[in-house]
C-alpha cells in the first residue's frame, strides 16, 4: 500500500485565507478571514504535510500578481510541493505559477470550458504538473454532476465520466471535493470518492467534509483514496498534520511520520 499524503488547503481572497462552508462566497458573507497565507504554510511545512494547496478563490487580473507573489514566497521558504489553482486558464497563466515555484497547477472550470488544455498543459509540462479539480454534487441516487465557476453552475457531466476524461487527456491527478460536505465537518462523500477512484488510474485526492480524525481514515480505507485535503480543521487549531498522521498511522494507514528536511 502506497504512502499516503495530507495536504492541508488554503483558500486565499485577495492576499488573505479565507474559509466558508459549502462553497460559500466572500460576496455574501459566506467566508472567515484565517489568516497569511505564507504563515499558514510555513506552519504546515514545521508539522510535515506532504503538499500545500493554494486555490485562489478570487480569481482575478490583480489577485493573479498576488498569488504569484504568494506562490514565490512560499516556495522560498517552504520544502514542500506546493499546487495552486484559481483563474488559471491558459498555458501561459501554468507557466506563470511553475516559475513562480509551484509543483503542480490545478485547472476546473477552464478544463471543462476547454478540455484541450489539460491535454496542452500535460503535452508542455508534464501530467505530472496537471491537476484537475472536479466540484461534485450528488443529483440523484447514486449519481454525482459536475459544476463549474466555484460550485454554481450544473455542466452535464456525471463526475466519473469526467475524471475519467480528464486523465485520458492527460492529467495526473484528480481533486474531487464534495459541494455538498465542503466545510460542513461531518464527513467526505465516501461513496463518489470510492467510485472515482476505481475509476481512473491516477491519484485521487478527496476534499470537502472533513471533522473528525475517523473521516480522514474512512475516505482513505472506504473511499480508495490516495490523499485527503482538508482546511478547517488544520486552521482553527483543531488538528496539527501530526495529530492526523499518528492517528492514520494506529488505523495502520502507512504515512510519512518524519519532518521534511531543508536541503542539504
Amino acid at each position: 500500500m502506497l504512502t499516503r499524503r495530507v495536504i492541508p488547503c488554503l483558500d486565499v481572497h485577495d492576499g488573505h485565507v479565507t474559509r466558508g462552508v459549502q462553497f460559500g462566497r466572500f460576496e455574501d458573507g459566506g467566508l472567515r478571514n484565517v489568516g497569511d497565507p505564507v504563515e499558514l504554510a510555513l506552519r504546515y511545512n514545521d508539522q510535515g504535510a506532504d503538499e500545500m494547496v493554494f486555490f485562489d478563490i478570487t480569481a482575478h487580473a490583480q489577485s493573479r500578481n498576488s498569488m504569484i507573489d504568494v506562490i514565490h514566497r512560499a516556495a522560498d521558504q517552504c520544502f514542500m510541493p506546493l499546487t495552486v489553482g484559481g483563474g488559471i486558464r491558459t498555458a501561459d497563466d501554468m507557466q506563470a505559477m511553475l516559475r513562480a515555484g509551484a509543483d503542480k497547477v490545478s485547472i476546473n472550470s477552464a478544463a471543462l470550458a476547454n478540455p484541450d488544455l489539460i491535454r496542452e498543459g500535460a503535452e508542455k509540462f508534464g501530467s505530472q504538473c496537471i491537476v484537475v479539480s472536479i466540484d461534485a454534487q450528488q443529483v440523484g441516487p447514486g449519481r454525482w454532476g459536475v459544476f463549474s465557476h466555484g460550485g454554481r453552475r450544473p455542466t452535464g457531466w456525471d463526475a466519473v465520466e469526467w475524471a475519467q476524461r480528464a486523465v485520458a487527456l492527460g492529467a495526473g491527478e484528480i481533486v474531487l471535493n464534495s459541494i455538498d460536505a465542503d466545510g460542513t465537518k461531518a464527513g467526505y462523500d465516501v461513496a463518489v470518492t470510492r467510485r472515482v477512484s476505481e475509476a481512473v488510474q491516477v491519484p485521487v485526492v478527496a476534499s470537502g467534509g472533513a471533522g473528525t480524525l475517523e473521516h480522514l481514515a474512512a475516505v482513505l480505507l472506504e473511499g480508495k483514496a490516495d490523499a485527503v485535503l482538508a482546511a478547517s480543521v488544520f486552521h482553527f487549531g483543531q488538528y496539527t498534520v501530526g495529530d492526523v498522521k499518528r492517528y492514520l498511522a494506529s488505523r495502520h494507514i502507512p504515512v510519512r511520520l518524519e519532518p521534511p528536511l531543508p536541503p542539504g
